[in-house]
This record gives C-alpha cells, structure tokens and sequence, in this order.
C-alpha cells in the first residue's frame, strides 16, 4: 500500500528519484503510465500485471474500453529503478503531466501518482471542501 505526499523534483535528465519508502516495493520493476486528471500513474510491475489481465477480459467491441487501452498502453513506460532510485520519465509522458522541475508524488493505495506540484496544489485546494463536507457514503458501507 502506498501512503503520503514527497516533493521530489525532475532533473535535468528527466530522472525522478523515488521516495525511498517506495523504493523496495518498485525494485522489481514498475509502468508509468498517463493517469486521471493529466497525472502519471506509477503501478508495481506485479500490480500492472493484474490490471492487464482484468483489461483483457473487457469487450474489444465496447469502443469506450478500446478508447481507454490505446490511451493507457500506448503511453506505458516500464523501467526498473536504478540503485539511487531513480526513474527516467519519457518526454511525453512529462509533456501530458506538465511535469517540469517541482513534483509531487502522493501515495494512492495501490499505485503512486506523479503531479507537477502547481496542478497538485490547485487540484487539492478544490477537492479538500468538498471532502470535509461529504455528508453521504461515497462508497457504501465504507464508513
């Protein structure tokens, strides 16, 4: 399970070092891949696996599951980390993100996700309100 905020920041290179909590769980391997909300999703290479294997079973007729493996393999990087924990972010994976220099990489259960630090900034100022008001179940039986 992956939990928190880190503030790493993009090298010249396009290299970002991982927060070193994470670092073991992603030795193995790992996909960056487009996300939500022009995000980078970083799965464990084990967790894209399963992903995939539930992909395979949608309907190649159903355009809006076509539509959405294009998107999410056609940007797919796979990578191991490097012994400083490093990763390399292909350009346009960084182009879609926005991703510059100031990063901010959050920890959402099963996968990690890569923002550049203003749209994270503006994206949980807006979603915070509403969060604290939530007067209904999101998921039932949740809480």
């Amino acid at each position: 399970m992956f939990l928190g905020t880190h503030e790493p920041k993009l090298d010249e290179k396009g290299r970002l070092i991982l927060p070193a909590r994470f670092r073991e769980e992603l030795s193995e391997g790992l996909v960056i891949t487009k996300g939500q909300e022009r995000c980078l999703y970083v799965f464990p290479i084990a967790e894209f696996t399963a992903i995939t294997e539930r992909l395979r079973g949608a309907p190649v007729t159903e355009k809006s599951a076509r539509d959405y493996m294009r998107v999410m393999f056609a940007g797919a990087h796979d990578e191991v980390p490097d012994k400083q924990g490093r990763v390399t972010i292909p350009s346009g994976l960084r182009t879609y993100a926005t991703l510059e220099k100031e990063c901010v990489v959050i920890g959402a259960n099963t996968r990690l996700e890569i923002w550049d630090a203003t749209a994270w900034s503006a994206y949980l100022e807006d979603r915070e309100k509403g969060f604290a008001d939530v007067s209904t179940e999101v998921l039932p039986g949740l809480f």
